[in-house]
């Protein structure tokens, strides 16, 4: 849908500071990074806990965008060719315009809230009714209070059906997504504690959620949940009072007591890969018995919501039962992993629409590790666009993101290939389906590249993914990278804004990746780098990453390196002070980017305070110039150091003075770590160093912050078998069954750094909801634990080794070590895969 920029000024009651033109505009862009039309594009400037939009609009304008709202006064004169609306509030007038746009539509719109399974029935809604509607839905989970007006905005005529989640994390913000979804059909899926931090009690939680269906015309619902049904018997007695102005048909399901859908049995297959349910309900006194290909109870729940709903649109008992057999996984997570021949492969591959292909393409777009950037796309299909339209602009999109190579498969963007043809410098080869683009694949040259896998369902890319992702054992470390950004907000958010922040990357990030996180924080707009040793920066320059780096550990060999990919060392010590002025002198190299590391407690490496006077003698004369000064708190996580922290601080800000006296120019400064930046608020000075807070890892009890676990070490089990009593297990016969007893042997061992000294007992693993304690020494490539009494285990079952339900503190605890040595110890060999779930 296009507006003229007059008309939307009218619609958001915004006053034009600057009116050039009366541009016509397609696209809204909250984000400066997802820029790909700048003509058509209208940029709000929002405000953010750490960022202000306001401060990108001179670097788009600089890229072709001319339109802008803002709630702050902008010097117009800088941008003569623009459009700026000025309103109070930016993220408002963005819903206020999606609200309007939603209110040119007739069509059904289907409105999901709960605490989980939102998008998993908004996706399974779409795979059960793509073939009677024309449907538009959120990419991926787009369910908040930006990510709500950008899904309602691609409404346009073609469309027959909409479904439109919302998430709220606190009180009143349901009310404004209800002014912009306007549902006529509600579907509250489930509640629980998910997300309640914003809530005084569960009881609040359902009132807020059911703000959402106070316009709709059917409401659909599980009666089982005593919260729901109790908060919406009490919002029906309001309306019947006429406190509220709609009547609200009730469509109720229960497996207990007697709803619009009776369950009457659930019975679960567990025979085959995943098993199958039937379920067995009664609906205006007709049977309907419908087998789904799923056991979980997750999944059992979410599908007879799906029947609800489907019921409610009058679909046809045969088209029920053959689509709801037929539903598929829904993939929640856009994946990163190694592939074959130094490639990186990005699979997306669950579903293919316009909306979910931007997501993917900016997922793309900062992934630096290769020169390439090749896509394996499919037909796009619901896209409720003319053919020739989408694909033109389809092609457009990888003109502006710099795609090397289209292999597109499928009749349709075969038949309107012409578009792609003609971008400059991309290649493009087209096959009719999976199974012809297979055949030819080992005549296909894959060699570092990143490769993004983007198909809708029926084509099947799992075939593809399967031959392009690097063959290694089934042990993985898996990293969440929204995991990773949540923590780093959740840190940012202690920062005053004119704090910097300095991501520590060193020993492979943790053992989470090198290049992969890097890539993350620099789309994040950190402001530092950190690494050990110049050779993991040369890694990260030759991966595309381009943000300053600081090398913690130099040597006189490396020189070169720190030059020629410009690294920043930290200088430490006389002769390494010595050694680098004479090198850049050599060079003829003047103002060269160094930091100064002194010690004030820490005793490891650093000028001492009594070396300060000779320091800034030799100062003045040196060929670089200081970009940070800063020391090491040997203490910070602990209250009982706390007088030798600010004792610390005190000395390092005396010799701070001192050497900007002699040097004449202001510098940064920075002391606290990941500890100090939540127990030393005072202390944040120009700049903090971030380490393994930013995997969710703390040690100490302040516990002001929500940190999520990143990494998730998992592995399989190869064999199971039964051991009598007095028998032993593995190498020294060391493990003795003390009953008899059920072992499982896991394919990890020391080789892929799982610590020996967790063997015998000491360490454990999650399986199936339990602890299985180690048996046995720890082998080079095996661990056996002992799962006795845990029910339904079968080869090839997932085992947890840390994560979410088994922290790695515990593992370290149990290791009589830290964290730290934990997740950095994890072999190369272990394959990553780095993820994203919204």
């Amino acid at each position: 849908m296009k507006y003229a920029i007059e008309d939307i000024a009218g619609i958001i009651k915004g006053e034009f500071l600057s009116n050039h033109e009366n541009d016509v505009i397609e696209h809204l862009i909250p984000d400066s990074r997802k820029l790909v039309f700048p003509a058509t594009s209208l940029f709000f400037a929002l405000h953010g806990p750490r960022r202000n939009g306001h401060q990108f609009i001179e670097e788009l304008y600089g890229r072709g965008v001319y339109n802008f709202v803002v709630s702050e006064k902008i010097p117009v004169d800088k941008y003569p060719l623009s459009n700026i609306i000025y309103v109070k509030d930016s993220l408002y007038a963005l819903q206020t315009l999606a609200a309007s746009h939603r209110k040119r539509f007739s069509i059904p719109v289907i409105g999901l809230t709960g605490s989980n399974g939102k998008t998993i029935v908004k996706e399974w809604l779409y795979q059960l009714l793509e073939n009677q509607y024309q449907i538009v839905k959120n990419p991926k989970s787009y369910n908040s209070q930006i990510g709500v007006p950008l899904s309602v905005w691609q409404m346009n005529e073609s469309h027959q059906l909409a479904i439109f989640e919302a998430g709220i994390s606190e009180t009143n913000e349901m009310n404004r997504l209800e002014k912009i979804i306007q549902p006529t059909i509600g579907v509250f899926t489930n509640i629980g504690e998910a997300h309640s931090e914003g809530f005084l009690n569960l009881r609040q939680k359902v009132n807020e959620k059911l703000q959402l269906f106070k316009n709709v015309d059917t409401l659909i619902y599980c009666k089982d949940y005593p919260s729901i049904n109790e908060g919406i018997a009490s919002y029906i007695r309001k309306l019947r009072d006429g406190i509220t102005a709609s009547n609200i048909d009730i469509f109720s399901w229960s497996t207990k007591t007697d709803a619009t859908l009776r369950v009457l049995a659930i019975r679960k297959n567990e025979e085959g890969d995943s098993g199958s349910t039937s379920i067995s309900a009664l609906y205006k006194e007709q049977p309907y018995v419908v087998k789904i290909p799923f056991t979980d109870d997750a999944s059992v729940e979410n599908a007879i919501t799906c029947l609800c709903t489907i019921l409610h649109l009058g679909l046809s008992p045969d088209y029920i039962e053959e689509q709801l057999s037929r539903l598929a996984h829904v993939a929640m997570r856009l994946e990163l992993k190694k592939g074959i021949n130094n490639c990186s492969i990005i699979n997306d591959s669950y579903n293919a629409d316009l909306s979910s292909l931007k997501i993917a393409l900016d997922y793309l777009s900062h992934q630096q590790q290769h020169p390439k950037k090749t896509i394996i796309l499919s037909d796009i299909l619901q896209s409720g666009k003319n053919e020739k339209d989408l694909y033109a602009e389809i092609a457009q999109l990888f003109h502006q993101k710099n795609i090397h190579r289209l292999i597109g498969i499928g009749p349709h963007i075969t038949r309107h290939h012409q578009p792609f043809d003609t971008i400059p410098g991309m290649q493009s080869l087209y096959y009719p389906g999976v199974e012809a683009f297979l055949k030819d694949f080992y005549q296909l040259s894959f060699n570092n590249e990143t490769i993004l896998l983007k198909g809708a369902r029926v084509f099947k890319f799992e075939q593809i993914s399967q031959l392009l992702e690097q063959k290694v054992h089934q042990t993985v470390l898996e990293i969440n990278q929204d995991a990773l950004i949540h923590n780093l907000k959740q840190y940012q958010q202690l920062l005053l804004p004119s704090t910097k922040l300095m991501a520590m990357v060193k020993a492979f990030s943790y053992g989470s990746g090198s290049y992969e996180i890097a890539n993350v924080l620099q789309f994040h707009k950190v402001d530092y780098l950190a690494v050990a040793y110049a050779d993991e920066g040369v890694d990260l320059r030759k991966a595309g990453i381009t943000m300053p780096v600081m090398v913690m550990n130099v040597e006189e060999s490396t020189f070169d390196a720190l030059v020629q990919f410009n690294l920043e060392p930290d200088i430490y010590s006389f002769n390494i002070l010595a050694y680098f002025d004479r090198f850049l002198k050599k060079k003829g190299l003047e103002n060269f980017p160094v930091h100064l590391e002194l010690e004030t407690g820490m005793n490891r490496l650093g000028f001492a305070l009594q070396d300060i006077p000779e320091l800034i003698r030799i100062l003045p004369e040196s060929s670089f110039k200081i970009q940070t000064v800063f020391t090491h708190l040997a203490g910070s996580e602990d209250p009982m150091h706390d007088h030798f922290t600010r004792q610390q601080a005190e000395l390092f800000l005396k010799a701070c003075d001192e050497i900007q006296k002699a040097t004449g120019y202001v510098f940064l400064k920075h002391i606290d770590n990941s500890a100090g930046i939540e127990r030393f608020p005072a202390l944040q000075m120009d700049m903090v160093r971030l380490g393994i807070g930013l995997y969710g890892i703390t040690n100490h009890s302040m516990k002001q912050l929500d940190l999520k676990e990143v990494t998730t070490l998992k592995t399989t089990i190869a064999q199971i078998k039964t051991i009598a009593e007095g028998e032993t297990v593995g190498y020294g016969r060391k493990g003795v069954a003390q009953r008899d007893s059920v072992i499982a042997t896991v394919r990890l061992g020391y080789g892929d750094g799982y610590p020996r000294r967790l063997g015998n007992g000491i360490g454990r693993m999650w399986v199936k909801g339990h602890l299985a304690p180690v048996i046995g020494n720890i082998c080079m490539d095996m661990t056996m634990i002992d799962i006795t009494g845990i029910e339904q285990v079968e080869e090839g079952e997932d085992v947890i080794v840390f994560g979410k339900e088994l922290p790695v503190q515990y593992v370290a605890k149990w290791a009589e070590t830290l964290p730290y040595e934990i997740m950095t110890g994890i072999s190369q060999r272990v394959k990553r895969v780095y993820y994203e779930e919204s």
